[in-house]
């Protein structure tokens, strides 16, 4: 391989360009229909995060996970409840929101070492969900035990994580059915 054709494997085309501005455009979306739960709200930021990876692979799916926090960060009103800035990601659970990223990678790394047949690719996700709420659960902790407060770190798995854990996997089975029919028709086109 010359160094010309190792340069043209890591470009985007447009049509995976328009592909990671749409899915960060829609994991935005997905952020603000919520329903407050606890600390937390239940939204479904994970439902595009899933739909993301699986349509659009783990690279390019990584790509609209970042294009996404980058917005947010900046200060548009992508995340849950209409909120932006840097602020939202450093508070308490903003490490759910990166944890996005594990998702990604995980995903990523995983179908390049195992391949891409359905059943690994569910335990990728479900993995990479498993390293998310870890992440998000840690940052959670440390974000509410500043001061005079104080968080053990299985509290904070009761409050952020328990009670969401079937509201993801309905997200995820629920991404699955979106997301293959329409995989097949996009590698058609």
């Amino acid at each position: 391989m010359n160094d010309q054709t190792a340069l043209n494997t890591n470009k985007f085309s447009t049509k995976e360009l328009v592909l990671i501005a749409m899915f960060a455009a829609i994991t935005a979306v997905c952020a603000w229909i919520s329903i407050p739960i606890g600390a937390i709200a239940v939204t479904l930021q994970i439902f595009a995060v899933f739909c993301a990876v699986n349509l659009l692979g783990g690279r390019n799916g990584l790509f609209s996970i970042l294009v996404y926090l980058l917005l947010g960060a900046v200060g548009l009103p992508v995340f849950s409840g209409f909120k932006g800035g840097i602020g939202v990601l450093a508070g308490p659970t903003g490490g759910y929101i990166i944890g996005f990223i594990f998702i990604a990678l995980i995903y990523w790394a995983g179908t390049k070492l195992l391949g891409d047949k359905l059943p690994w690719r569910i335990a990728l996700m479900l993995t990479g969900l498993a390293v998310c709420y870890a992440f998000g659960t840690v940052w959670f902790v440390f974000g509410y035990s500043k001061g005079e407060n104080h968080m053990s770190f299985l509290n904070a798995m009761k409050i952020c994580v328990f009670p969401f854990i079937p509201f993801d996997l309905g997200k995820l089975v629920l991404s699955l059915l979106i997301t293959e029919p329409v995989k097949s028709a996009l590698k058609k086109m």
